[in-house]
Order: structure tokens, then sequence, then C-alpha cells
């Protein structure tokens, strides 16, 4: 009988999985830009049966934040278990063409865990499947190779594994550079995203105008993540398939939050919360009696823990100096009050923001006077059609509410309770009550000596060299709005 090489692949990897690694294997899924806007999360208008059943045998937490509200600065940030302020990486897509190192002591995640004998692997390809984007996208380029492979197929035999899939969703499909020259740009994979949330059926946050197309970019965001539910499903039935599941535990989370206007880029509560989902591997259970499957955690975690608790599923002892902890299994650190987070320059804007969460309020500090939503940003421009809408309805006069305060200079400072007003409209900087008030002095010496204790480098500029080169490649790519200077 003939054996089609595909089965004797797969005959293979389920053979090696027999003998049992003596470490667990780590999968780390990674979405692009989305918020706790799964269906286990309690968002409508979305089918996401794969992650919910994840986080039905897992763990679900919902007060995680990112540490900066874009992915170059996140990403090196849980690479490293620092804080992209503290190593220098706080700036959007910085250090790539100069000589910078990292400073010393401070490691690669993967380099860690190849320490110890992991394979690590960045997965494009699973079989015929493009599986993910095998991005890296991080502020230091100089410290060797990170990944053994980007071939699922490649670990066979060789686990450990610590396997990384970035998913291509929510992202405009913009790396082709043609953006400027496109009316619309369009979502990766919208041809093939289930259509359940649609402009009749949605109902966008209230900073946005009631407009059809705040509706139609809310809808083709929410059914982006639907998408990214197909493509992790096709994932955990492979993992089955290849024998593996059981030596595998899987740590679901985005890189930082919505791809949406008010989103993405600013650290507000929708660019900053993000979903984090860990599921136990059943040879290697590192879950406590308290961290039983189908547990939802209150508890506050930093995308910055993702490295130190990493590292402890695989039995590796976190550096002395490493500012990420540990956040389940029994080396947990105690639980974090505060989660930080740090907004500095993004492509060719300018702006500098500091942003620190607790359980109940978030409060927002504004370096960069003047600064707001409407602060030209070619990317978004281009690409956010709400927000030259909103430019629009507002010269016209039929901006209202929400969405007109939002057109306004950002505050030096913003309170937000994000119980009682999840949506961030709100800022109790000024009340008089006296919760807010203790709650506003308290973050407010939080985040300073967050600021002191890190070492934050926000406040030493970038030279004038450095940003220029980016107002010609952000013109070039997206075009300049035809009120703002070309460069």
């Amino acid at each position: 009988m003939k054996i089609l090489p595909f089965v004797i692949l797969a005959l293979g990897f389920i053979s090696s999985a027999s003998s049992k690694p003596d470490r667990p294997n780590i999968l780390w899924i990674t979405g692009e830009n989305f918020s706790n806007d799964l269906a286990c999360y309690g968002q409508k208008n979305v089918a996401t049966p794969h992650l919910d059943a994840l986080a039905e045998e897992g763990i679900r937490y919902t007060n995680a934040f990112s540490t900066s509200p874009v992915c170059a600065p996140s990403r090196s940030c849980f690479m490293l278990g620092m804080y992209q302020t503290t190593t220098d990486t706080h700036h959007m897509r910085s250090h790539r063409d100069d000589d910078f190192k990292l400073p010393p002591g401070i490691r690669p995640l993967m380099h860690r865990l190849k320490d110890v004998g992991y394979t690590t692997a960045n997965i494009t390809h699973i079989g015929d499947d493009e599986t993910g984007t095998g991005k890296l996208d991080l502020n230091f380029v100089n410290e060797g190779e990170l990944y053994d492979t980007k071939i699922w197929e490649d670990l066979q035999g060789k686990e450990p594994f610590f396997a990384h899939i970035n998913m291509p969703e929510a992202e405009y499909d913009i790396y082709d550079r043609k953006s400027a020259e496109k009316e619309r740009v369009v979502w990766v994979g919208e041809e093939w995203h289930p259509q359940i949330a649609t402009e009749d059926n949605v109902t966008p946050p209230p900073f946005y105008p009631d407009h059809p197309i705040a509706r139609q970019e809310w809808a083709r965001y929410l059914n982006s993540l639907s998408g990214v539910d197909i493509r992790v499903g096709k994932i955990l039935q492979r993992l089955k398939e290849d024998g593996v599941d059981d030596n595998t535990v899987i740590i679901f989370f985005s890189d930082n939050g919505r791809l949406t206007a008010r989103g993405i880029h600013w650290p507000f509560d929708q660019g900053l919360r993000v979903p984090i989902i860990v599921r136990d591997s059943k040879n290697f259970p590192i879950l406590t009696a308290s961290e039983k499957p189908g547990v939802v955690s209150d508890r506050v975690v930093s995308l910055l823990d993702l490295t130190a608790t990493t590292l402890s599923i695989a039995g590796v002892e976190r550096p002395l100096g490493m500012q990420s902890r540990i956040f389940l299994g029994e080396n947990a650190d105690p639980p974090r009050t505060y989660a930080f987070a740090a907004r500095d320059r993004i492509d060719e804007t300018v702006v500098r923001m500091r942003s620190v969460h607790d359980k109940r309020f978030h409060y927002i500090r504004n370096y960069t006077p003047g600064a707001g939503f409407e602060t030209l940003n070619r990317y978004k421009e281009k690409c956010f059609l709400v927000k030259p809408l909103m430019r629009e309805l507002k010269a016209e006069g039929k901006l209202t509410g929400p969405a007109l305060d939002l057109m306004k200079p950002f505050p030096d400072e913003m309170l937000f309770d994000v119980q009682e007003d999840p949506h961030e409209i709100r800022n109790l900087a000024a009340s008089t009550d006296p919760v807010h008030q203790e709650a506003l002095v308290r973050l407010r010496a939080a985040l300073d000596a967050w600021m002191i204790d890190t070492g934050d480098r926000g406040h030493i500029p970038e030279p004038p060299e450095v940003v220029a080169p980016f107002l010609k490649e952000m013109h070039d790519w997206f075009g300049t709005p035809d009120w703002a200077d070309a460069p």
C-alpha cells in the first residue's frame, strides 16, 4: 500500500511525541490589535467558539494590560521581561538601522529557553496553511537569531518546544506599501471572515458618531475576531492530530488593544486592555487548585509578565533584576496592584503619555500639550475612516456629545472609573468626590514612583535626524491629508 508523504509526517510527529519530554511545550498564540472582544468576554456579534472552549479549559484574565498601545514597544517589552521605557525600546520601530545593543544582562526570552534545551519556532506555516505572519517587530535587532525555524513540521521529534504563532488579525492589509493609492484599505482576511457583525446589528462605542461608516468599521473589527477564532481552531486541531496537545501549555493573548481609531496608539483602556487565556498541559500540570479550569481571574496582569511566567512554566529561574512577574502556578508572585503603560513616538507622531490601571480606575498623564485624537498620524488618517469622518462632521457642526469631546486636545491628567464608565468618556480628574480624589492622588503617586524606579527614558527626546525619515516614509506609504503639510 502506498503511504502518502503527509501521512508519514503525521505519524512521525506522533511517534516522537510518544516519548515524553522532560519539560512542557509552550505555545504562544498572539493576536494583533484587539481587546477583550471575544464572546467569552461578553462581546456580541462575534463567534469565537474555539477560544471560548479554551477559556473553559483554562484561566481567562479580565484585567490584563499591554505596556504600550502599539506593537513594537509592547513586543520588545514582553520578549525581554523589561519595560520598554527601561531598555530604550519605547519608540515605535526604533533602533532598526543603528548599532543599538540591549543593556548588559538583558536577553531575549527565546535565548533563555534555548539554554535549557527548547527548540524555538516563529510559525508561519502548518502544512500548506499560512498560519502565522512570522512577525517580530522588535526594537532590537542585533541580538542574534531568536528562533530555530518557522515551519511547524520542523518541530517533529524536537520537544520541548517554544512555538510562537502571530495571527494576521486584526490588521489592515498595508504591507504592499501602496496604501496611499487606495480609496479604502482592506483588512487582512476580510474577504472570508464570517459576516456576523453588520452595519445594522452593531452599536459602536459612544465616542464615535452614529454614522454608517462608524458602524461598518466596528463590524469589520468584530468580524476579524471571528476570523481569528477560525485560525485558532485549526492550530488546536493540529496539536491533537500530532499527539503533542497533552504536553503543551497554551497562552493566548493580544499584543495591544483595539484596531480602532481611539484604540491602537492611544493609552486609553481600549488601546491597552487585552485578553489572556492560559490552558494547562495534562502531562505537565502547572496550575494550582485555585486555578482550576474555567476560572475567571480579575488579577491585574501586565503583558510584561508573560516573560517570567513562561520561564517559570519551563522550569527556568527568573534572572535577578527582571521586572516581569509570575502570574500563575505555585511560584506565582503576589498580585500586582497596578499595571503601567507608556506611549511615545509612533511613526512620525511625537506624543508622550503615561498610564496606570488598577482594578477599578485608570489614570493617564499627557506630557505633550495640545496633543489629542486629531493629532496627525498618516497611517491612522488613511486607514481609520472614522477619523476623517469625525473631522468632516465637526466642521459641519454635526458632531455632538462624547464624539465632539474626543476632538478636543487631551488635558494634562485624566482619571476614569472603568467599572462604571468602561468607554472612558467621563474624566474624573476634577471631581470633588472623595473616592475619585483618593484614586487620583494614589494613582498619580504610583505613576511617579514607577517612572523613577524603572528609569523611564521617555523624557529624553530622539534627535531630529532620527524622526525626520519617518515623515517621508509615512507620506510615501499612506499619503498626507489635504489639510496637512506634506514633508
